[in-house]
C-alpha cells in the first residue's frame, strides 16, 4: 500500500495485516534479570535456547542486515535491479530471510521521491532485515500521523526535505513488508560495502532518517 504525497495522495494495497561487568544494573536490567532467574528455576524458559534467540538478533537479524542489502546494492547495480524488481529472492542472495520477510518490496529513494514506511493497522515491520520494530513505530501517533502529514512527522525526526520533493507513504501489511533503499552518500566512491554498510541506520530504511553523511537538512548543491 503505497500513499503517495505529491504533496499527497493515498494508494493501497490489500491491507491484513548483560550484564556488563563493573557496571551496576539499571533497575530495568535488573526486573529482567531477575525474572529470567525465576522462569529459569521453574522450568518455563531454556537458557540455551535464550542464548541463541539473542545470539540470533545480535548477530543474524537487525538493522545490520538490511544495511548490508543497501550496501549492496549502492555498489552492485545488477543487485540493484533485482532488489527493486523482486526483493524477496534478492534479499535470500545474501542468505537473509525468514518469517516477517516472505513478500518483501524495497522502495528506492531519488533525488525526486522520498519513500516512508508505516503499518496504519498495527505493526507490521520487516523483521529480517530491520529486527525489532522501534516503540514509536508501533504507537498510534506515528501510525495515524505518517499518512496524514508525512512531512511534519519527517520533520519531528529531524528530515527536512525540499518542498519539491514527493513524499511517498507504504503500509505495510501481514502479506508485504517495505523497505526503503535510501541514496547513497556522496563522496562515498571507492568506500568497501562494509564502510558503505556502517552508513545505513535502521531509521533510514524505514524513511525517517537519512544515510549518515548526508545532512539532516539538505544544503543547496552546485548543480
Amino acid at each position: 500500500m503505497s500513499h503517495d504525497h505529491a504533496d499527497h495522495e493515498h494508494d493501497h494495497h490489500d491491507h491484513q495485516h548483560d550484564h556488563h561487568h563493573g557496571s551496576a544494573l539499571s533497575p530495568v536490567e535488573a526486573r529482567v534479570r531477575a525474572l529470567e532467574s525465576l522462569l529459569t528455576e521453574k522450568g518455563y524458559v531454556d537458557p540455551a535456547a535464550l542464548d541463541a534467540l539473542v545470539e540470533l538478533y545480535e548477530t543474524k537479524v537487525g538493522p545490520h542486515a538490511g544495511a548490508r542489502v543497501v550496501a549492496r546494492a549502492w555498489t552492485d547495480p545488477a543487485y540493484r535491479a533485482r532488489l527493486l524488481a523482486d526483493a524477496t529472492p534478492a534479499i535470500a542472495e545474501l542468505g537473509i530471510g525468514g518469517r516477517g520477510g516472505e513478500h518483501m518490496v524495497v522502495v528506492e529513494n531519488t533525488p525526486e521521491t522520498h519513500n516512508l514506511v508505516v503499518c496504519t493497522l498495527c505493526s507490521c515491520y520487516p523483521w529480517p532485515v530491520l529486527g525489532l520494530p522501534p516503540v514509536w513505530y508501533k504507537a498510534p501517533p506515528y501510525r495515524a500521523r505518517a499518512v496524514i502529514d508525512p512531512r511534519g512527522v519527517l520533520a519531528e525526526f529531524g528530515v527536512t526535505l525540499p518542498e519539491t520533493t514527493r513524499i511517498t507513504v507504504w503500509d505495510s501489511t501481514a502479506e508485504t513488508r517495505y523497505m526503503v533503499l535510501p541514496m547513497r552518500p556522496a563522496e562515498t566512491e571507492g568506500f568497501s560495502e562494509e564502510s558503505l554498510a556502517a552508513l545505513v541506520t535502521r531509521d533510514s530504511m524505514i524513511g525517517t532518517g537519512l544515510p549518515k553523511g548526508i545532512p539532516a537538512s539538505p544544503v543547496e548543491m552546485p548543480v
